[in-house]
């Protein structure tokens, strides 16, 4: 094989399209375009979603539901604290551990449902009145916003 003997395979190389060059080269006076019409035009491009003048899809399906701007809460309630052993410090971490959590990213509430019967430091964004008092209750401490 020599450097002057090799070839591309036929049909791997195209011309370019030279369009508006004459009759003979089949792209002349319209260019490939027809005859008259919005698309012949310069600049004349239908939208992928325009459906003729009928009525489209997305106009046709009615508005549904909405999005919440309200930021969403992992609630955890006191006596699922009672899992812990006593004078530990309960932090976001350790909820996600003991699997009272999904995702540490997003704020926890402390709610007052059930008793609590250790000695605990929670360290949570926010808590109820009933819960913070059934924790100081057992001799705990709340910590709001260090968790």
């Amino acid at each position: 094989m020599k450097l002057n003997g090799i070839r591309a395979n036929p049909g791997a190389r195209h011309r370019r399209k030279r369009v508006g060059c004459g009759i003979g080269s089949g792209h002349g006076k319209t260019c490939g375009r027809g005859h008259k019409g919005q698309k012949s035009r310069t600049g004349g491009k239908i939208p992928a979603y325009f459906e003729g003048g009928q009525m489209p899809l997305v106009r046709r399906v009615p508005k549904r539901g909405f999005r919440s701007m309200r930021e969403p809460v992992q609630v955890v309630n006191v006596r699922d604290l009672n899992r812990f052993e006593d004078g530990a410090t309960v932090d976001r971490e350790a909820l996600k551990r003991a699997g009272l959590i999904k995702k540490l990213a997003l704020p926890v509430k402390l709610l007052g449902e059930g008793e609590l019967t250790k000695k605990l430091i929670v360290c949570v964004d926010a808590a109820s009145q009933s819960a913070r008092a059934k924790v100081e209750a057992a001799g705990g401490e709340i910590r709001i916003g260090a968790a």
